[in-house]
């Protein structure tokens, strides 16, 4: 039942609330929910990376700056909506970008600008890492960032005390804890499931490769610890209200959970933390996040293992391009009818198109697309050089043509769904898709639904992306009943009343979607000789 002003003024007086704060790629969120997980306030602070000396960076002042300015602007909302100045929050989560590198000495001194997730500066260190511990290490994992430190003989190395996220980072600022989530930690350094702490046996791997170094620490000694969800992580301290809250209303006290990593708030809000279900999130690029009974048998460069915020294990498929070609082939299709002197909106243009899907043949008529705007990493595909063949067999209609790129937009996303399924043959019971391609009804869930071969959802709400869910973490803290799991406090408090449409897998777009990707798979030749002989 939706509460009044009246009522949301009390519960905010009293503390009955949750303060969700997210770090992402371009903008910090501040999210305050109420005790029925509905949004009260929300303010932001957009932000962009720079390229310093190499590497990609925020530079620490834009990082305060935006935490002070989001949470500000929430705080007025609350003021301007409601006639009251937050004094005391019920409970408090912090979530950020995963992976990246950000080492601090014993004073608390960032030794080299933080390093994020985008850099891709450490190719050598992750082969190493890959081949030493038998476990998939991507470049932009925390464990990555140190090792490629250490092959360059980086001075800072000896002066390390504590290397974390910079999630880690703004909960110890906050709280004095140096401490993470499970889900975040499983980007630093690989988690053992059995015991939901770092891999002992890898981390003495690690340290005997660098023995001979003869750092002061080992790496046990520099990691931050971690916590799973449900777990109290530490409490807003008097220096940490200061920071948060520049006009000094906020009281010290009020408990934080595990600060967590952007993929883990993502599955909370999409209610995709169950074993044997996933989300998909799809937009420039492209991810889908299985939630695993048991780890992979064997290793796979195109699959990275993360876990969720409750510790279970995760394999992460992301591809580089998804749908930016096929939004320049509609902004051509725009030009045409404005040619004609014809005006369209967006919306409207987007969901004729797309609806000619639907009349196409199953396979796309035998039209080849890659819409490779970067280098795909899934493919080997170094660079990117969007492609469109035919042959004079093939029949070629705006359906087709349609089908073909909506197709393509999955294509290598599905070559790795494909080693999950096909060659580890794990079991999914569900998939739910957000993103802005599922605005047009039907059509692109029924795609990925072909993809995958699994029933797939499109909720109609996912609150405020990562900032509410991180709140909802913090909730979860804060109110869950003794020994109730994250998945049933999801499923019987949060999501009880959410509405989501469901497609299950038609069989003829299945069979379509495979023929199409043997299609895909030889024609990567063709790709290649692109990127080699046609130049920027």
């Amino acid at each position: 039942m939706e509460k009044n002003q009246a009522q949301i003024k009390e519960l905010i007086a009293k503390g009955e609330t949750s303060l969700g704060i997210e770090f992402g790629s371009t903008r910090i969120k501040a999210v305050l929910i109420d005790n029925e997980f509905g949004t009260v306030a929300s303010g932001s602070f957009e932000w962009e990376n720079d390229l310093e000396n190499g590497f990609w960076t925020y530079n620490l002042v834009d990082i305060v700056t935006g935490l002070q300015t989001a949470y500000s602007e929430m705080k007025q909302n609350v003021e301007r909506d409601y006639g009251i100045t937050i004094r005391t929050i019920g409970s408090v989560g912090v979530s950020a970008m995963m992976h990246g590198y950000m080492a601090f000495d014993k004073t608390g001194e960032l030794l080299v600008p933080f390093r994020t997730w985008r850099n891709s500066t450490t190719t050598v260190a992750a082969e190493e890492l890959t081949d030493l511990f038998h476990f998939n290490i991507p470049e932009r994992w925390s464990i990555a960032h140190l090792y490629q430190a250490i092959l360059n003989e980086e001075k800072h190395l000896p002066r390390i005390d504590l290397i974390t996220t910079l999630s880690g980072f703004i909960h110890w600022l906050l709280t004095g804890e140096k401490v993470i989530g499970i889900g975040d930690a499983s980007g630093m350094f690989p988690i053992d499931k059995s015991t939901k702490d770092y891999n002992q046996p890898m981390m003495e791997l690690f340290n005997k490769k660098i023995d001979s170094k003869q750092y002061p620490w080992q790496l046990n000694d520099i990691l931050p610890n971690v916590l799973n969800g449900g777990e109290e992580a530490g409490k807003l301290t008097q220096v940490g209200a200061e920071i948060l809250d520049k006009s000094k209303n906020l009281q010290p006290g009020i408990p934080f959970c595990p600060p967590e990593g952007d993929a883990g708030t993502g599955m909370v809000a999409t209610n995709s933390v169950r074993k044997r279900t996933g989300n998909v999130s799809v937009g420039t690029s492209v991810f889908a996040m299985i939630v695993m009974e048991n780890e992979l048998e064997n290793v796979y460069p195109e699959i990275d293992m993360v876990t969720t915020p409750s510790g279970s294990p995760v394999a992460m498929v992301h591809a580089n391009n998804c749908s930016s070609d096929l939004n320049a082939w509609i902004g051509l299709f725009r030009e045409f009818y404005e040619a004609m002197g014809q005006t369209v909106d967006t919306d409207q243009l987007f969901e004729v198109m797309l609806g000619e899907v639907m009349k196409a043949d199953p396979d796309g008529g035998g039209l080849l697309s890659y819409g490779y705007l970067s280098g795909e990493n899934i493919t080997g595909i170094e660079k990117g050089r969007p492609l469109f063949v035919r042959s004079p067999e093939s029949n070629f209609n705006l359906a087709n043509f349609m089908r073909t790129h909506l197709f393509t937009a999955f294509g290598a996303l599905k070559i790795g769904m494909d080693i999950l399924t096909k060659e580890e043959k794990v079991s999914i019971d569900s998939i739910l898709a957000h993103g802005g391609l599922f605005k047009t009804p039907l059509v692109g869930q029924k795609i990925v639904s072909a993809a995958m071969n699994v029933p797939v959802s499109v909720m109609e709400t996912a609150g405020d992306g990562g900032a509410w869910g991180v709140a909802i973490l913090a909730s979860y803290m804060r109110n869950r009943q003794q020994n109730e799991s994250l998945e049933e406090f999801l499923d019987g408090k949060v999501f009880k009343n959410a509405s989501a449409k469901e497609i299950y897998p038609d069989g003829i777009d299945v069979e379509g979607f495979e023929k199409f990707m043997e299609r895909y798979k030889k024609g990567l030749a063709i790709e290649e000789a692109a990127v080699d002989n046609f130049k920027e």
